[in-house]
């Protein structure tokens, strides 16, 4: 997302303080650097997720009577980075025009405004993240036409084909640091899929080898791509619209 920025470690508005960086989101970086403000951390660009979990007042600025100080919110402290707000549409406690409602002007004007209540007053701040939302619900059945076009850009992504299935199989592995067997993922493919008239989806080899792994792990040995563990995963992963007698 380019290159590592300076954080500051907290800010100090209207006599309040607001504990800004934070480690879950901000990850330092150790190199040699000129002497510097220490009041600053040089971390990479922040990676700020957000899911069905999200609601209105973690968009604001939270005070912890405990400690003391206000707690940033979610959109400050992906500024400079990235903001993903997963499952957009999910949300229990904020419907998908409240939330757009809450970000359109701050990504419109690239200026949000937070309340600081306990210093009854409201400071101006950077909004200058990249937002992302993701969701596989159809985009009219979120919003109306006239705030979907407040969306200026709109991606969508299919399910992969046969090959790119194949391919993402290939990558978890390497990942996993596990043996890749091709004619296994083929067996699977004719079985569990074209067989089953299942579609291909993305985050399936992923979860289905997770699986496997967890399935090793309990047996007491070393994780390994089989047919028979994959049958087992498969078991446990898929719900099949058929239910037995």
């Amino acid at each position: 997302m380019g290159p590592p920025v300076f954080i500051p470690r907290a800010l100090y508005v209207h006599g309040e303080v607001i504990r800004f960086y934070d480690p879950i989101y901000h990850t330092p970086i150790d190199r040699p650097l000129p002497p510097h403000d220490t009041r600053w951390q040089l971390a990479e660009r922040p990676a700020v997720k957000a899911g069905g979990e999200l609601t209105p007042r973690m968009l604001e600025l939270g005070f912890d009577a405990a400690l003391g100080f206000y707690e940033a919110s979610l959109q400050l402290k992906a500024n400079g980075g990235l903001l993903l707000v997963d499952d957009f549409g999910r949300q229990q406690k904020m419907s998908p025009r409240d939330l757009l409602n809450r970000l359109i002007v701050p990504l419109e004007n690239g200026v949000d405004y937070v309340n600081i209540a306990r210093a009854g007053t409201s400071v101006a701040v950077p909004f200058t993240c990249l937002l992302m939302l993701s969701t596989n619900l159809e985009p009219h059945n979120l919003m109306d036409e006239a705030f979907l076009r407040r969306v200026r850009y709109k991606v969508h992504v299919p399910d992969p084909t046969a090959e790119e299935f194949v391919e993402i199989w290939r990558r978890v592995c390497a990942s996993q640091e596990i043996a890749y067997r091709e004619a296994v993922i083929v067996d699977l493919i004719r079985r569990h899929y074209t067989e089953k008239g299942r579609d291909f989806h993305g985050s399936h080899p992923r979860d289905l080898l997770e699986h496997v792994i967890h399935l090793c792990r309990y047996l007491g040995r070393e994780p390994e791509l089989t047919t028979k563990l994959l049958d087992e995963a498969c078991e446990t992963y898929f719900v099949d619209d058929a239910v037995e007698d």
